[in-house]
This record gives C-alpha cells, sequence and structure tokens, in this order.
C-alpha cells in the first residue's frame, strides 16, 4: 500500500484513491462509491480527512464522483491507509474505478422502469474481471426516472426503453444513437458482452479507440451481433425534474442541492452529514449534477433545510443562473489549465445571468480536455495559452474554433444576446 512518488504518477488520467493525480493544486484523490451514497459518518470522516491531508477544497464530479484536492507526497499515504480501513478505496488494478453511474434517485424514483440499482451490480460483478477497458470508461444505467442521464455522455447508455426493453445507446457529439435492445433480464450480460468486445477489439485489433464512440461503424456492428441485440426501440419519454430542489419520493421527500461547478469546502460536507443526522435523512447520495441528495426529508424539515443550505453556500432555486454554468477547476488548480475558467464563467455570468436564466448553458473550459462537460453547449470556450478563448458556439471542447476572443471581448459580444438564438449572431464564425 505504498504510494510513489509524484514523479511516477501519470497525469491527464482516471484518478483514484490508489492512484493519485498530480495537478496545480497537489495531488487529486479520487473517490467512487457505487451509487455515490455515503452515511453520515462516512460523509463527515472524508470532509474531516480532506481538511487534515488535503488543502480542504473538495469536488463533486459530473459522474457522482468525489474529489478530495491538494493532497501532498507526505500526507497522502496516511489518507490511502485510513480511507482504505473505511472501504473508501476502489479494488487495485488499471481499469475503471467505477464503471456505472445512476440518478441519485434510483430505486426511489416513482418513474423508474426497473432496478437500476441492481443492474448496475449485475454489470460491475461480471465485468470486475475485464482487462482492456479505458480507465474512463463508463456506463450509463438509466431506469426511466425523473433524472435523465441522456447528456452524461457515458460510452454505453442502457435506458428504459417504451416497450419495457433496456434500449442500448451510444453517446455522440452530445447526443445518444441508439444500437439496440435487449430484454430486462438479459441485458446485464448484453452489456458485458459488448464491453468484452471492445476489450477485444483493442487489444487483438490493435485500434486505438478509447471510447466506444471512436469505433468504426463496422466494428459497433460487430460487437451488436455478438451481445444479440434486438433493433434499437425508442426510450421512453418521462416527466424530468429540476437539477435542484425538493422531490417527492415514497416516504417523504429528496432534497436536491446543487454546488457552484461541484466545488465543495469541508465544512459543506460536514454541514450535510449533521442535516442528515439532525433532519432523520435515510442516506446522502452524490449526483452527477454536481451536487448531494438527502434522501427521506420529513414534510416539517424541508423548508428549514432548504433555508440553512441557501445560506451554506447551496444552490437551492432552480431558476438560479449558475446551474447554466459548467466549469472545470481553472487555473491554477489544474496543471493542464491554461485560464482562470471559474473566475471567468462567473464574470460572464454576472454581466448575463437574464440569458442564463432562460436555460442557456455556457461551458467554460481551462484547456481542450472538457472535463467539466464532455458535449455540446450554447456557447463553449476553451482556453488558450495565450489567455485567450477558443469559441464555439453550439459545440464541443472537440471542436476547432477559428475565433479566439479575450474574456472581455467575449463580455462585449454577449451583452448584444437576448437569447440563446443570439449567440450564433454574436459569434458569427463558424467552427469546424
Amino acid at each position: 500500500m505504498s504510494a510513489q512518488p509524484v514523479s511516477e504518477r501519470r497525469r491527464g488520467w482516471c484518478p483514484g484513491v490508489r492512484r493519485p493525480m498530480a495537478t496545480g493544486d497537489g495531488l487529486l484523490v479520487r473517490l467512487s462509491p457505487f451509487g455515490g451514497r455515503l452515511t453520515a459518518d462516512q460523509a463527515r470522516l472524508i470532509a474531516e480527512a480532506a481538511r487534515e491531508h488535503g488543502n480542504g477544497h473538495l469536488d463533486i464530479t459530473a459522474r457522482g464522483n468525489l474529489q478530495i484536492r491538494g493532497v501532498s507526497d507526505g500526507t497522502y499515504p496516511e489518507l490511502l491507509a485510513l480511507l482504505d480501513r473505511q472501504g473508501l478505496a476502489e479494488p487495485a488494478g488499471d481499469g475503471p474505478n467505477r464503471l456505472t453511474v445512476l440518478s441519485p434517485l434510483a430505486g426511489l424514483d416513482p418513474h423508474d422502469r426497473f432496478d437500476a440499482f441492481a443492474m448496475a451490480q449485475a454489470i460491475e460483478s461480471t465485468a470486475a474481471v475485464q482487462e482492456g477497458l479505458p480507465a474512463k470508461f463508463f456506463i450509463a444505467v438509466d431506469g426511466g426516472g425523473s433524472l435523465p442521464l441522456d447528456a452524461i455522455g457515458a460510452d454505453l447508455h442502457l435506458t428504459a426503453g417504451e416497450d419495457g426493453t433496456v434500449a442500448f445507446s451510444i453517446s455522440s457529439s452530445g447526443n445518444l444513437h441508439g444500437i439496440g435492445a435487449a430484454p430486462h433480464p438479459g441485458a446485464p450480460d448484453a452489456a458485458c458482452i459488448v464491453l468484452s468486445g471492445f476489450s477485444d477489439m483493442r487489444r487483438t485489433r490493435r485500434t486505438e479507440a478509447r471510447r466506444l464512440r471512436d469505433l468504426q461503424p463496422h466494428l459497433v456492428q460487430e460487437l451488436i451481433a455478438s451481445a444479440a441485440l434486438e433493433p434499437a426501440v425508442a426510450m421512453l419519454q418521462r416527466p424530468v425534474s429540476p437539477r435542484v430542489g425538493v422531490i417527492p419520493i415514497e416516504g417523504g421527500h429528496a432534497v436536491l442541492l446543487a454546488l457552484p461547478f461541484g466545488r465543495c469546502g469541508t465544512e459543506q460536507l460536514l454541514q450535510v452529514a449533521q442535516w442528515c443526522e439532525r433532519f432523520g435523512a435515510a442516506e446522502i447520495r452524490l449526483s452527477f449534477t454536481r451536487g448531494i441528495l438527502l434522501l427521506g426529508i420529513a414534510d416539517e424539515h424541508v423548508s428549514t433545510l432548504i433555508a440553512e443550505a441557501s445560506g451554506a453556500g447551496f444552490i437551492t432555486d432552480a431558476n438560479d443562473p449558475r446551474l447554466s454554468l459548467l466549469a472545470c477547476p481553472g487555473k491554477p488548480d489544474c496543471a493542464n489549465a491554461l485560464t482562470p475558467a471559474p473566475a471567468d464563467a462567473l464574470r460572464l455570468a454576472s454581466a448575463r445571468s437574464d440569458l442564463l436564466a432562460q436555460g442557456t448553458n455556457l461551458h467554460v473550459s481551462g484547456c481542450p480536455k472538457g472535463c467539466a462537460h464532455p458535449g455540446r453547449a450554447d456557447l463553449t470556450l476553451v482556453g488558450r495559452a495565450d489567455g485567450r478563448y477558443d469559441v464555439v458556439p453550439g459545440g464541443s471542447t472537440r471542436d476547432v474554433s477559428t475565433l479566439h476572443l479575450s474574456i472581455d471581448e467575449i463580455m462585449t459580444r454577449l451583452l448584444l444576446s437576448k437569447t440563446s438564438a443570439d449567440l450564433r449572431r454574436a459569434f458569427p464564425e463558424r467552427a469546424r
């Protein structure tokens, strides 16, 4: 369980507890609890560990993971030993820390058509011995509830189909492309066959594809045939809950709290643990919405919790313009970042909060990796070495832009935009 020196750790990969990543503010240690579930005691332990062994800053990621930041070479071994003793470290090995991502409401959402927890557990247990999967590979298991996972950018999406089957889709260019379907009982095995086939292709065909969406069409067809998938079906149409606020569930309420850019302080996480115990919440769940869900809050406690959470820096209003902002930790916290993405995002939001309140999505990325958001946004800004941004209206960080502007120039053009449709007129240059 000895720690490697920082110089021997790789950059730009998928970190974990056993495999920290060197960033601008020290080592980043990522915890990946199954289903994003934490007890109050676990949340308190993680917060105290982040304060003692890191710099006190944590992130909740777009996959519902929890990151401890600012860990040093000197403090890491003790942190690793602590998290390992508590069962919070991932299994040893080079594969993904956790293969599946779920809605934080999985198992409780009255709109679910199948048990996403059970399906995810079946996939995780079968695929745990699968070798050759890229570290960033993951599967979205969506039971059809009111917090869809469509935009999460998973390699493979398993979603409730209209006819009771499970729809299989690949995410590409911000959209889901159906590749087939399977009866509910056979869906976990079919998913594992797709994973095994992809691993075999990477090993025996020497394909450079790191994501399913990168495979050539004929190779995707081979995977479909090997898994004996049925023809693609329409995904279930369902009501969509807001990404923050009170959500009715059986036996009480779930309260979904958001954090600006997913940044969480130790005091905030300690407060969540205290609320969980004080208000009798059944569980804490980390959410792909970069927030925290408290389950089983009684009617008489909801308004008090919302008021206290708002005062503690959580986003509790579904109309808060910050919900339309996406930004990575940026410079100097991330060693790869070229610009202070969160500060620039907030600056733009302060000027055009009315535009963001209409639902316009603004993604500010400190570098081309696009860690905060894998898909398209109404306006994507990609940091450059000269401090300016590549500007991509209606695109993603993977698109090549011919327009490079300073944050002041971007703000000037944003002031000309009244709606999201105006963005293309404000930034007429086309990405390619």
